[in-house]
This record gives structure tokens, C-alpha cells and sequence, in this order.
């Protein structure tokens, strides 16, 4: 996946400038993007501050550690049962 050449500060300032009632294509045009990618950063980043996209990204990098711990939890139980089924 094709990573973006703006920071999530400046998707942020672009949607408050829409915000503010900067029409969505000039915004898209003066920044090169298409109205398409605007849209999509507005209803993924849309009504969101520096502060709270800082905490979402914080619990998605805590939230895949722990779907990582529970993997390989699951794993080791797995194989644990295993070996208890063939000692009986």
C-alpha cells in the first residue's frame, strides 16, 4: 500500500479548512490530490483532533500487540491439549 506524502497534521488542517467552508475540490486541487482521496481522509479522519488521531494510533499499536499475545496464547493451549490427549 502506497504510503501518503502528507502527515496526519496536514490531512487534519485540510479538513478543518473544509471545515470553514473551503469547497472540498479546491482544497483537492491546490494540494494534488483527487476529491476522491479527500473524501476518504474526511470519513476517516473527519471531526478528529492532533491530540485524538496521537491516542487512536497509540491503541492500535496496544490493540495489535495484544491480538498477537492472544495468537500465540492460542497456539500454546492448542499444543498443550495436544499433548495431554496423547498422554491419556
Amino acid at each position: 500500500m502506497k504510503k501518503t506524502q502528507f502527515t496526519e497534521n496536514q490531512i487534519i488542517a485540510m479538513l478543518k479548512q473544509h471545515e470553514q467552508g473551503v469547497k472540498a475540490s479546491d482544497i483537492a486541487r491546490t494540494n494534488g490530490i483527487s476529491d476522491k482521496t479527500f473524501y476518504r481522509w474526511k470519513s476517516k479522519y473527519g471531526g478528529m483532533t492532533a491530540n485524538e488521531l496521537k491516542r487512536v494510533k497509540e491503541l492500535e499499536i496496544e490493540n495489535a500487540k495484544l491480538k498477537k499475545m492472544y495468537a500465540d496464547l492460542a497456539l500454546m493451549n492448542e499444543a498443550l491439549k495436544d499433548v495431554i490427549e496423547k498422554k491419556l
